[in-house]
């Protein structure tokens, strides 16, 4: 029949459910249940596939008129005139991924088979504390350059916090663009906040502090990590994962294996005679069935972290806004203000990017002004 507004209004049915379709607009129709609800609805068939497909657009009444409903059955008509099929179009947004799905499939297929521990553990906290309360509800494909600007500023008042969180999430959208989920990055573009470069290490005298500190705490073990650490310049990470099968003591080298290191690849590390003596004297007095360095409380499992330890001792050292990471630009700058070169420096501490190392050039001038004051002294003779 030709449907109309007055139409539609006086269908019923008392038997079972019905379909009236419109002889003006084939395949728009309106649908009667015995209860006498009303939907309209379109049915096309695939061009493609051949399969006869159905959708309703809404249900009769106020929310949407007789006119709207036909312009809506025209555009999706239309629409699969031209070889497209909304219904499964639909369906596919309706079972889109979305951000609390992708941060699943990041961990399980990124994170946790190709970073060290220490990192996913810190993208964990990032996508539980931010992310996900944020965005784990909206579809991959719906989040724009807006929304993750949006998020970047709410976290202006923790830059370092808010770059890693942005940087967290553009490493998952490129994921997600490799897995077809969507077809740009929205982080991309979005601006970093600057950075604080912590500048912090210790002068001879805090030196001389804190070595006096670990030598008169009762937790020597603890004490020797912290004392491989200024030695070598390794992460803290580093020297507590170590093992007796790493260490070449006859030769003063350290191989540090792939998966202990932050670039992910081997380096070999020259010991000093004094690094070497270090761990002769630990490795004399420790049990020889233990494979780590620094054994930890559990069997077969290395020590975790020396929070409590490094608190206690910096307070001792009177030593102020000192972490333990700092250990290792404590050893950087003295090396450097020694004469030794940055890129020397840099192959020491395992940087890949030289430009990591040149936060220390500044403190190459001191050997460079002691050597100009050599010909002022013969001038002044």
């Amino acid at each position: 029949m030709k449907l109309s507004k007055s139409v539609v209004e006086k269908l019923g049915t008392d038997e079972c459910e019905k379909i009236f379709w419109d002889d003006a607009l084939h395949g728009f129709g309106v649908r009667v249940k015995p209860n006498g609800t009303k939907s309209y609805i379109v049915q096309y068939r695939n061009r493609t596939t051949g399969r006869s497909r159905r959708q309703t657009i809404g249900r009769v009444g106020p929310l949407i008129s007789f006119s709207g409903a036909r312009k809506e059955a025209m555009h999706l008509l239309s629409d699969a005139a031209q070889g497209g099929d909304p219904v499964e179009t639909r369906q596919t947004a309706r079972k889109a991924e979305t951000i609390a799905n992708l941060a699943d499939q990041y961990l399980s297929h990124h994170a946790q088979p190709k970073k060290r521990t220490k990192s996913v553990v810190n993208d964990i906290s990032m996508l539980n504390a931010i992310i996900i309360p944020d965005l784990g509800n909206r579809k991959v494909a719906d989040v724009g350059h807006h929304d993750i600007q949006a998020l970047h500023n709410r976290l202006r008042e923790t830059p370092y916090r808010a770059n890693r969180t942005l940087a967290l999430l553009s490493k998952m959208f490129a994921l997600s663009i490799r897995w077809g989920w969507r077809n740009d990055n929205p982080a991309k573009g979005v601006e970093r906040f600057p950075e604080q470069q912590r500048h912090r290490w210790l002068s001879d005298i805090e030196l001389g502090r804190l070595i006096t500190a670990l030598n008169e705490h009762p937790n020597q073990s603890a004490a020797n990590a912290i004392r491989l650490q200024l030695l070598t310049g390794a992460r803290i990470g580093e020297v507590l994962t170590a093992q007796w099968s790493d260490f070449d003591l006859s030769r003063g080298l350290w191989v540090k294996p792939s998966h202990h290191t932050k670039q992910k690849r081997t380096e070999h590390l020259p010991l000093s005679k004094a690094a070497t003596t270090l761990l002769q004297e630990i490795k004399d007095n420790a049990d020889p069935s233990h494979p780590f360095v620094f054994p930890g409380k559990n069997p077969g499992q290395p020590l975790k972290e020396l929070k409590r330890f490094w608190r206690s001792i910096t307070s001792t050292a009177e030593l102020s806004d000192y972490r333990i990471h700092d250990n290792r630009h404590t050893h950087a700058s003295h090396l450097v203000s020694s004469g030794l070169s940055l890129p020397v420096v840099g192959r020491l501490l395992g940087h890949t990017n030289p430009l990591t190392t040149q936060r220390y050039a500044h403190l190459a001038d001191d050997p460079l002004r002691a050597a100009v004051e050599i010909m002022a002294k013969k001038m002044k003779r």
